[in-house]
């Protein structure tokens, strides 16, 4: 069966994609979806990351919820920063040590960081374990990688087993 279906979540996602797009249910539709979701699903198997099992379902929406706030903040804290003057900023460059060594993990924890206005991530360096990341306001670059270790990668390890 895993030979006919490699990636079955995946092959159900871009079917009702699909579906949803046509806006039909369709034998035709039906047919094309499943078909088309078969091919793509086959064809970029091969490069898509291995995703560790989630360990903690309820631990993975409290995070997407604290993302989502955490956002909110940032963009308003980027926003007077912006109208203030210049002297209120202290960009950094911030080199963050990784507690996981996970593909997906620390590429997750690198979407985070830039997904927070104020934040980019710069380079993901798994060899080194080291996350890069540009700070808009960062006075204390030690604070900003406690933050980030503590507030999301901290809670990326109780998510995933890794």
């Amino acid at each position: 069966m895993r030979r006919l279906l490699p990636h079955p979540r995946l092959t159900v996602a871009l079917a009702l994609t699909w579906l949803a797009l046509a806006q039909s249910v369709g034998p035709g539709h039906v047919l094309l979806a499943v078909g088309l979701a078969l091919a793509i699903a086959r064809f970029v198997g091969p490069v898509l990351p291995v995703v560790p099992r989630v360990r903690r379902p309820a631990r993975l929406v409290a995070y997407v919820g604290l993302v989502a706030v955490d956002i909110v903040r940032a963009n308003l804290t980027v926003a007077r920063l912006t109208l203030s003057p210049l002297s209120r900023l202290a960009p950094q460059i911030v080199e963050v040590p990784l507690a996981t060594r996970d593909p997906f993990v620390a590429s997750l924890l690198a979407a985070t960081v830039t997904l927070t206005p104020g934040t980019v991530s710069i380079a993901l360096d798994l060899g080194a374990g080291t996350l890069t990341v540009h700070a808009l306001a960062a006075p204390d670059a030690d604070a900003v990688v406690a933050e980030i270790r503590q507030r999301y990668e901290a809670r990326l390890l109780e998510i995933f087993e890794c």
